[in-house]
């Protein structure tokens, strides 16, 4: 009990942390008049997309709801999982609240610091990133702790049972709480990806492409929307999406480590580890800034001297930390830790050198551009697929690094402290989430600053520098993916033996087999290989659908709007809001509902061993293809930036067109698909435990 505390300290330090930041972000300007009434707009269209979002969304967790207090009734689950999934809903959800509404705070005054220099524009952007970072964070310690104590108090002193067994009573119900949030990340990033995808695409279409109009030129019907999109999707959204993936990883390792014997010790491990982190993501946050007229590779050397110092700070303690609570016998677990930490930083380089204009994949790309959008679409695909290779190989060794060097011992390998090792080394991975996330949150922010720039007439040389830190904000936005995707990869092959080990509690006399010969296991496999690719088909779909009817709306204005185009008449921007919130809210249903169905109709036809091949198949190419989409996006992107600073075949020449085209279909790759894929993963996986109990009652029937 004592140890857990940590993590309420830790949750403390993190929300203290973020309210400093957010205090600070206050004192600044927002500018002129003009500057103050854009960002207004902005945010009312934010808040109103998540009202409609939070109604629709309370549907399903109410009928979710029901359905888990039903299945608890007749003992098929443990009671507070009905309550634990609407507690990690609602904090999953507030997470993207509080970072969209400081994101939308930012924007302007982002914009109008830029006025004064490059650094101040970095510094307030940052600071709104750093306050999505934190709350994730501390929210998520903030709903373990809690649930943890509540647990104790209730093995203690109500259905009183031995230490050894109230332990693992409370990993066993709290390794599923991740469904709750598992399933309003998904709803949040699939919606706001649809939406922010929507404007972006229509509003590039029409605007750049056919008309020749600049980025976010307030002539554009969509450019309100396009601003609206980039808070609700790549804040609110991905802010719950990282929730997830951080309450997932330190979930299934705390489980894990049960399963290894280790008891309440390795339970609290990933817990405060996880504080630790919190500590290092503020002392590293405290290096980042640049000098003025910075090019893009000292932008990054500023984010980068963050996230590296957070990363040192890691190690240190990791060993002292399993030293002191696990002891000296199991030292391995701290490579293991180690592993995932350099696994994630290494994928962050690469993911990088794959998408920023500074190296030269990206610059070989814009290249393509000369030839037409087919050359640069087909090169951009090609380097998405190459992208994969590293990250794949990374996470192969760090699998294998944390397996045999936290599972060893004097009879060979353990193979239960191997497995807590793999799970172990995602936390590890996520262990400076913090500061990762605040270089991921700062992107959008600085995006929307770019585009006050332009829409309020502030100087040219003011939307040079939100261009650089907008250029920048991509490519940590990938890096953000990356971490997110290959911890996802690290946390579903914890979650695939958290889901056997369930089976195990449930039946100890039931057997599984895994074999590939098995006809259920191998149809399970296919069938697991096919959901990221019909997922992938029914957002990008979406994107399409609601991007052509925007396109449509712009082009109307365009043609029945007198003086739109002289400037002597505003632009309709509500009925592009309105036309994305309705296309967001109808389209994300479907891919909700499938990553929550398939499952359990897997289960009931297939059985275990039907739904484990499942989760494998899942998990190896929604990986693959999860870094392909994103990587392929944001190289699109960079690409048409980099085409951008030139003087000669910039803004308007067939290059830049040909530029925008790949840029709009790298939109929906890198900010709705993508990033959605790896919560499908870990979605599909923690539905599968919820319901393990189930699956096993209908089958053997």
């Amino acid at each position: 009990m004592t140890l857990m505390l940590f993590s309420l300290l830790g949750a403390v330090a993190a929300l203290l942390y973020a309210v400093i930041n957010a205090i600070k972000i206050k004192k600044y300007p927002e500018g002129t008049d003009k500057m103050k009434k854009i960002s207004e707009s902005i945010r009312t269209g934010a808040k109103a997309y998540l009202r409609r979002q939070y109604r629709g969304v309370a549907i399903f967790f109410a009928i979710m709801f029901v359905v888990l207090l039903v299945l608890s009734l007749f003992k098929l689950l443990n009671m507070f999982v009905p309550f634990a999934f609407l507690t990690g809903g609602v904090f999953s959800g507030l997470a993207g609240f509080f970072g969209m509404r400081i994101a939308t705070a930012s924007n302007a005054r982002t914009a109008w610091a830029a006025k004064e220099s490059l650094n101040s524009g970095l510094k307030v952007a940052f600071s709104a990133g750093s306050v999505m970072g934190f709350v994730v964070v501390g929210l998520g310690l903030l709903d373990t702790g809690l649930w943890y104590i509540l647990l104790n108090w209730y093995y203690t002193h109500i259905n009183i049972v031995s230490e050894a067994e109230r332990i693992v009573a409370i990993s066993s119900a709290m390794v599923t709480f991740g469904i709750g949030a598992s399933c309003m990340a998904l709803f949040a990033r699939v919606g706001g990806g649809i939406f922010t995808k929507a404007a972006d695409v229509g509003a590039d279409i029409v605007g750049k492409v056919e008309t020749g109009i600049p980025e976010d030129d307030p002539r554009n019907p969509a450019v309100i929307a396009d601003n609206v999109g980039d808070n609700v999707g790549d804040v609110a959204g991905m802010g719950a999406d990282l929730y997830e993936s951080f309450s997932g990883a330190r979930l299934s390792a705390a489980a894990l480590a049960v399963s290894a014997g280790l008891g309440v010790a390795g339970f609290a491990l990933p817990m405060i580890l996880s504080a630790v982190g919190v500590v290092a993501s503020i002392i590293g946050s405290l290096f980042v800034k640049t000098k003025e007229n910075a090019d893009q590779r000292s932008l990054l050397g500023a984010l980068r001297r963050g996230t590296y110092i957070s990363s040192v700070i890691i190690p240190v303690a990791s060993y002292f930390l399993v030293r002191m609570i696990l002891g000296a016998e199991n030292i391995g677990v701290f490579f293991a830790i180690l592993s995932g930490l350099v696994a994630g930083n290494i994928i962050g380089f690469f993911t990088e050198y794959y998408t920023s204009d500074t190296y030269s994949p990206t610059r070989k790309l814009s290249d393509s551009s000369e030839t037409g959008a087919a050359t640069i679409i087909i090169n951009g695909l090609g380097l998405g697929m190459r992208s994969t290779a590293i990250p794949v190989i990374i996470v192969g060794a760090s699998v294998l690094i944390s397996f045999y060097l936290a599972g060893r011992s004097a009879d060979g390998v353990n193979m239960a402290m191997g497995l807590f090792g793999v799970a172990i080394s995602a936390v590890g991975m996520l262990s400076t989430l913090s500061i990762t996330l605040a270089t991921d949150a700062y992107g959008p922010v600085a995006d929307n600053a770019g585009g006050i720039a332009e829409m309020a007439g502030l100087g040219e040389e003011v939307r040079e520098r939100t261009d650089a830190l907008d250029s920048l904000g991509n490519t940590t936005a990938a890096t953000g993916k990356g971490f997110a995707i290959g911890s996802a990869a690290l946390t579903a092959l914890a979650l695939i033996v958290s889901y056997l080990d369930q089976i195990k509690i449930i039946d100890p006399s039931y057997t599984i087999d895994l074999s590939i010969t098995n006809p259920t296991t191998l149809i399970g496999l296919f069938v697991g290989a096919m959901l990221p690719f019909l997922f992938s088909s029914l957002t990008m779909g979406a994107v399409g659908r609601a991007a052509h009817s925007i396109a449509l709306e712009v082009r109307r204005q365009f043609k029945s709007i007198p003086g739109i185009m002289e400037g002597t008449a505003d632009p309709d921007y509500a009925s592009c809001v309105d036309i994305c919130t309705k296309s967001a809210q109808k389209q994300m249903l479907l891919p909700a509902v499938i990553a929550v169905v398939s499952p359990i109709l897997v289960g009931v036809l297939l059985g275990v061993n039907g739904v484990a091949g499942m989760l494998c198949g899942l998990t190896i190419t929604g990986f693959a293809l999860a870094i392909m989409m994103s990587n392929s996006g944001g190289a699109w992107d960079n690409a048409k930036k980099y085409i951008e600073k030139d003087t000669a075949h910039g803004k308007g020449s067939d290059r830049h067109k040909a530029a925008v085209v790949g840029d709009t279909v790298g939109d929906p790759f890198k900010d709705t698909s993508g990033p959605a894929i790896n919560i499908l993963i870990k979605l599909i996986s923690i539905v599968s435990i919820v319901f393990a109990a189930f699956t096993m009652h209908i089958h053997l029937l």
